[in-house]
């Protein structure tokens, strides 16, 4: 059995929420430890990325643990749409880190290294002929890697699983075909790699929809928490109302034995009963009915003339061209601007005001 913990909160409790959450964890050590944030939009945007109050409290936890604020390594990528230290800024990380003299370290300035898994890879080795690079900075580190509750278009649902794709170069938009395949062996490598790992997701509100970016969003005001990946994100799917058994890689992950996906062997502590949103995926937008074809319908060859060539910068355009410029400002605004006004989005703008 694996177990997932799981505790209600609010905008008024939420540090002290996720203090009482974390004592299910053991005590961290005074060693270099990585925090993997989550970036999935240079803006902000309910839901997408890890909100100001989830960073500030696994620092807390972590100092008071005993933890040098030197020793606390949170570190995030760039993709080939974002820009990561406008986002750090924009979702207030920069102010907190100050705050407690932690360093962020973006890997877009990091050295990188090639891998060899001991493990036996699905599909990365194959992406990847001339070696799987990562960064130095994370090997051998225990992982605190940090999600939030949303859908994806590419894998359902996307958790602590997918948060390591992430750690790849910039080149892992390569990976998007087999993308179910690319993030189990990823969870390989974390295993490998990392001596201890906690997993832990922002659930304050939902996002559902064609995300990690355009997406709608709902109270949810829950914290999620396990060592156990697999269990964490279907747990996470289950609550958002999609069937875990029905996502391809977290039946990967129980198939090779890297976790449960199966609710029947996963043990939910801290609430009653588990909720089903049931908010499910919706509808997509013009963009991820775009990239589904290209990733699901076209031959490889085109996809990789398309988005592996000299003329890709043309799909890096037009992605923030229609998120950015478009969707951003014509439709997601006034779902923004909603959140503004919730309580949730009240403690969010107090991070940039007084923190």
């Amino acid at each position: 059995m694996s177990t997932v913990f799981i505790k209600k909160t609010s905008p008024q409790t939420i540090l002290k929420d996720y203090s009482y959450l974390l004592k299910n964890f053991p005590k961290p050590k005074n060693t270099p430890t990585i925090i993997k944030l989550n970036l999935s939009w240079t803006k902000f945007y309910p839901a997408v990325s890890t909100p100001p109050w989830h960073f500030e409290a696994v620092i807390k936890w972590l100092i008071r643990s005993g933890v040098d604020p030197k020793n606390i390594i949170p570190v995030e990528n760039k993709t080939v749409v974002t820009k990561v230290k406008e986002g750090a800024k924009n979702h207030a990380w920069d102010k907190i880190a100050r705050k407690y003299g932690v360093k962020i370290h973006y890997l877009t300035e990091e050295k990188y290294t090639k891998y060899k898994p001991k493990a036996k890879m699905l599909v990365l080795d194959k992406i990847f002929p001339d070696g799987i690079l990562l960064p130095k900075l994370i090997m051998g580190k225990p992982l605190i890697t940090l999600c939030t509750l949303k859908s994806h278009v590419f894998t359902t649902t996307t958790g602590s699983i997918k948060n390591y794709f992430g750690m790849l170069n910039t080149n892992r938009h390569h990976c998007h075909r087999y993308i179910h395949e690319a993030i189990i062996d990823l969870l390989k490598i974390q295993k490998e790699l990392h001596p201890q790992i906690t997993a832990l997701m922002d659930g304050s509100v939902v996002g559902y929809g064609p995300g990690p970016r355009a997406m709608q969003w709902k109270n949810a005001n829950l914290i999620l928490g396990s060592t156990d990946e697999v269990a964490l994100d279907s747990t996470a799917a289950r609550i958002i109302g999609f069937d875990p058994q029905e996502i391809k890689y977290l039946n990967l992950g129980q198939k090779l034995k890297l976790g449960k996906a199966d609710h029947e062997k996963i043990t939910i502590k801290g609430i009653k009963k588990l909720p089903n949103l049931k908010v499910g995926f919706k509808k997509n937008t013009l963009a991820s009915t775009g990239q589904k074809l290209i990733y699901n319908h076209l031959p490889e060859s085109l996809e990789k003339a398309l988005l592996q060539s000299f003329i890709t910068p043309w799909s890096y355009f037009a992605s923030n061209l229609y998120h950015d410029t478009y969707w951003y400002n014509f439709i997601g605004q006034k779902r923004k601007d909603k959140y503004m006004r919730s309580s949730w989005g009240r403690l969010f703008k107090s991070y940039h005001e007084h923190k």
